[in-house]
C-alpha cells in the first residue's frame, strides 16, 4: 500500500510499504476513505518530537471502512463505516474507567521511554512517534487499529466523510479545550491560535454559553475565518500589543478563561520572543511557550488556562508566580476522544456545528508532501488539508 512517510526532519514523502494485518484478537484492518494533515504532525516533521524513526508513517486523524476484524472484535463488522480517535484505549485500564482515555495505561507498549521524559506515559497514538509506541499512522491507504472494539465510531447513514473525519481529533480536541474553562454564562474567553483546533475551541466556548470570544493570530485569512466563520472577535499580535488590548477589552479585568490552541512552536515578536528562539537553538529549552505564557498573564485572576496545544517537553521562564499569586487554574491534555464520539456526533447532526468549515485544500494521498509543504508554511491560505487515498 501506499502511505506517507517521515523521512528525516523536513522530509516527507509518499512510498510504497506492507500492507498492515491483524496482530492482535482485538485488532481491526481499515480500508481509510479520507484523511488529514494536523498542525501535531509538523511538530514531528519539524524535529520536535524526540524517537521518530526513517520510514514510520505519519497521520492520526483518519476513517475509512472496516475490510477485517480480529476474532475479540464483536461490535463490527466488514463493510462498518468508522472513525478513529487518535488515542489507542483499550477501555479496561483504571484511566479509561474514568474516561481519561488518552492517558490508558495499556496502550503505548513504549511507556518506559515516556516515563523517562515525562515521568509516566500517555496513551498509544498513531502515527505519532515512537515515544507514543511507535504505531503506523492513519495517512495511508489501511491502517491496523488496536483495541477496535472500544476506539471506533460507526458512522450514521446520511453523513459525509468531511461532516465527521475531525471527530478524529481537531474537533474533540477543541470542544474539551473550551469543556476545561468551565464556562459560564457571560464569560469572555480568549482563544490562543486560528488554526483548525482554536476555531473549533471558539465554535466550542460559544456552544458552551460564552457570551464573548476574542481570537489571537497573526494570519489575515485565519484571522478572517474566525470572524467569519467562527464569530470571534479577533487580535492580531504582530499589530498590536496582546496583553494591552486584552485589558482594554475586558474592562481591564482580563478574559474569564484563556485558552492555548499553539503549543511548542509558537511564534511572537520582542525580546521575550528572541529569547525563546535563542533557547530552543542551543537546546536550553525544547518548547517555545509563548503563547502559554500570555495566556497566563492575561487571564483575570481566579481564571482558568486552558492548554490543549501540544508541548512536548520543558520551557523556560514560567510564569508560576502569576499562577499561584493570582490563584489560577491550568487544565490541560492531550484529548479524551472517545469520551467525545456519541455527543459531538449528535451536535452534528443536529446541525449545532458543521465542521467542514476548516477545509481549505482536498487533495490525494499521493499529494501529501504538497500537502505538507503549503500547510507548514501557510501557503495559499491553508488551514486544513483532507487527503483521499
Amino acid at each position: 500500500m501506499k502511505a506517507t512517510c517521515f523521512m528525516g526532519r523536513n522530509t516527507v514523502r509518499v512510498e510504497e510499504v506492507p500492507d498492515p494485518q491483524i496482530l492482535n484478537a482485538r485488532d481491526a484492518i481499515v480500508k481509510i476513505t479520507s484523511t488529514a494533515i494536523c498542525g501535531s504532525d509538523l511538530h514531528l516533521v519539524d524535529g520536535y518530537v524526540p524517537s521518530m524513526v526513517r520510514g514510520d508513517i505519519l497521520g492520526h486523524e483518519f476513517m475509512g471502512e472496516i475490510v477485517e476484524v480480529g476474532k475479540g472484535v464483536g461490535n463490527l463488522k466488514v463493510g462498518d463505516r468508522v472513525v478513529v480517535p487518535f488515542p489507542i484505549a483499550c477501555g479496561a485500564c483504571n484511566a479509561c474507567r474514568a474516561e481519561a482515555y488518552s492517558l490508558c495505561e495499556n496502550s503505548n507498549p513504549n511507556s518506559g521511554m515516556a516515563e523517562k521524559l515525562w515521568g509516566h506515559s500517555t496513551a498509544g497514538i498513531f502515527g505519532y512517534s515512537h515515544l507514543t509506541g511507535g504505531y503506523a499512522g492513519g495517512q495511508a491507504e489501511y491502517a491496523r487499529v488496536p483495541f477496535a472494539d472500544v476506539g471506533p465510531l460507526k458512522v450514521p447513514e446520511g453523513l459525509t466523510d468531511e461532516q465527521v473525519l475531525f471527530l478524529s481529533d481537531i474537533l474533540p480536541t477543541g470542544y474539551m479545550g473550551a469543556e476545561m474553562c468551565d464556562i459560564r454564562p457571560g464569560d469572555v474567553v480568549a482563544v490562543w491560535g486560528c488554526g483548525a483546533v482554536g476555531q473549533f475551541a471558539i465554535v466550542s466556548a460559544f456552544l458552551l454559553g460564552a457570551e464573548r470570544v476574542i481570537a489571537i493570530d497573526r494570519f489575515p485569512y485565519r484571522l478572517q475565518m474566525a470572524r467569519e466563520k467562527a464569530g470571534a472577535e479577533t487580535i492580531d499580535y504582530s499589530q498590536a500589543d496582546v496583553l494591552d488590548t486584552l485589558k482594554e477589552m475586558t474592562g481591564g479585568r482580563g478574559p474569564d478563561a484563556c485558552i492555548d490552541a499553539v503549543g511548542l512552536e509558537a511564534h511572537g515578536h520582542g525580546p521575550a520572543y528572541l529569547y525563546d528562539r535563542v533557547t530552543h537553538a542551543a537546546k536550553l529549552q525544547t518548547d517555545r511557550p509563548t503563547a502559554l505564557r500570555q495566556a497566563i498573564m492575561a487571564c483575570r485572576s481566579g481564571g482558568t488556562v486552558s492548554v490543549i496545544g501540544v508541548y512536548g517537553g520543558f520551557v523556560d521562564k514560567f510564569p508560576m508566580g502569576s499562577v499561584m499569586n493570582r490563584s489560577l487554574t491550568i487544565r490541560a491534555g492531550q484529548t479524551h476522544v472517545h469520551r467525545y464520539l456519541q455527543p459531538l456526533l449528535e451536535r452534528i447532526q443536529n446541525g449545532e456545528i458543521d465542521p467542514t468549515f476548516v477545509i481549505t485544500h482536498r487533495m490525494k494521498l499521493a499529494d501529501a508532501a504538497k500537502g505538507y509543504e503549503i500547510f507548514k508554511h501557510k501557503q495559499d491560505n491553508c488551514e486544513k488539508v483532507v487527503l483521499t487515498p
